[in-house]
């Protein structure tokens, strides 16, 4: 893996998605309050760095040019890793995420629930509940 330059202007870690949002304020408090990320960096009033909880994941909040209508549907989605599904779960049904799926085991392995926040961005957590052999479920590890 590539040793990464230091720079306090940026997070780091490897891959950072940048989600679009119409209030960049409103999307950043509101996910830090959903999902436990913490602010990191404010970049006037367009841009704010989130710290995803337990480190080693990151994402950018940031204005959604003008003019763009929202997509009309989900066209990617973000996968977290966390550790204790159900509480997380129930930290986003309080803040009024909208459940797409609740937390549910997987012959993989792993527990997951989806959610769609305020702007429409679906977000996977996913917790690990069992070390499974992707032969065991139909996957082939390269």
């Amino acid at each position: 893996m590539t040793q990464l330059a230091p720079n306090r202007s940026i997070q780091d870690v490897m891959v950072i998605p940048v989600l679009h949002y119409q209030d960049v304020a409103v999307a950043a408090q509101w996910l830090c309050e959903a999902f436990g990320f913490s602010e990191r960096l404010r970049i006037g009033d367009h841009r704010i760095q989130l710290d995803i909880a337990g480190g080693g994941g990151a994402v950018v909040v940031a204005q959604r040019p003008a003019p763009a209508p929202p997509c009309p549907h989900p066209c990617h989605s973000i996968m977290v890793r966390i550790s204790d599904i159900d509480q997380h779960y129930k930290r986003a049904m309080a803040a009024k995420a909208r459940s797409l799926s609740p937390p549910t085991g997987y012959p993989f392995g792993e527990r997951q629930y989806s959610v769609a926040d305020p702007g429409g961005h679906v977000w996977t957590f996913t917790q690990t509940i069992a070390d499974v052999d992707p032969a065991a479920w139909g996957g082939t590890l390269l």
